[in-house]
């Protein structure tokens, strides 16, 4: 079974960078779909990006269209976050999918000071 563990979040100015990693446990992780989703306080949980199990497509939310990347290597994916809005303060979760199984992380607060 992966196990998904964020790291990289944290205090931030607008328009300031920060990079979200998130380390997966386990042989199979190279077959899941990766992501991330976001939070924020009184706001119900919401889609960021995502990466294919090959990393040969991504999607971006239109929010973060331009200012985010995801990536992925052979243990972790990333979240490169550039321009960063107060808006974008968050509880931000690393996601997993294959097949039937959906697999999330515990959660890395960003937050972004205007």
């Amino acid at each position: 079974q992966v196990q998904l563990v964020e790291s990289g979040g944290g205090l931030v100015q607008a328009g300031g960078s920060l990079r979200l990693s998130c380390a997966a446990s386990g042989r199979t992780f190279s077959v899941y779909a990766m992501g991330w989703f976001r939070q924020a306080p009184g706001k119900e949980r919401e889609f960021v990006a995502s990466i294919s199990w090959s990393g040969g497509n991504t999607y971006y939310a239109d929010s973060v269209k331009g200012r985010f990347t995801i990536s992925r290597d052979n243990a972790r994916v990333y979240l490169q976050m550039n321009s960063l809005k107060s808006e974008d303060t968050a509880v931000y979760y690393c996601t997993g999918k294959y097949g039937t199984v959906t697999l999330w992380g515990q959660g890395t607060q960003v937050t972004v000071s205007s």
